[in-house]
């Protein structure tokens, strides 16, 4: 799926993988509206590839893909930048992870009560684990969800 009016949105599959089995990737603008898509993506994702997963493990999992997204947007991409969310679901573990072309990494912060942002991290850390691999031109953050 391609949708040419709002930026290089875009879906892939793998041919070769079962249907259950495959990665699904959703490339879109670095802009603030791209999150309350990836979210909507994700859920979707989920449901349709874990049927029986429980309302905290999708709502898990699209929490961890709001929070790595945002981070993108507001810190791994200029303007005009674009940003990959890919996801993989298998057997009640998922990978969701969030490709930009920045290189510089995030880093948890000490909580704070006075500044506006800098909690996401920590959320993640709370909810799963999460790690960020080097990718050729920038970097890929990533999370894994464990249903429980």
């Amino acid at each position: 799926m391609v949708d040419k009016g709002q930026g290089t949105r875009q879906l892939t599959t793998s041919l070769d993988q079962p249907r259950e089995l495959q990665p699904r990737e959703l490339v879109l603008p670095g802009v603030p509206q791209s999150a309350r898509e990836a979210r909507q993506f994700a859920r979707e994702y989920v449901m349709r590839t874990e049927p029986t997963a429980s309302d905290d493990y999708v709502d898990a999992i699209v929490l961890a893909t709001s929070e790595l997204v945002t981070n993108s947007i507001r810190h791994g991409t200029e303007p005009g930048d674009s940003l990959a969310l890919k996801l993989h679901t298998r057997h009640g573990r998922t990978r969701v992870e969030v490709r930009d072309p920045v290189r510089r990494r995030p880093r948890l912060r000490p909580e704070s009560h006075t500044r506006e942002g800098g909690r996401g991290l920590v959320i993640l850390d709370g909810l799963c684990h999460w790690g960020v691999d080097d990718a050729p031109l920038g970097k890929v953050v990533w999370a894994e969800v464990i249903a429980k």
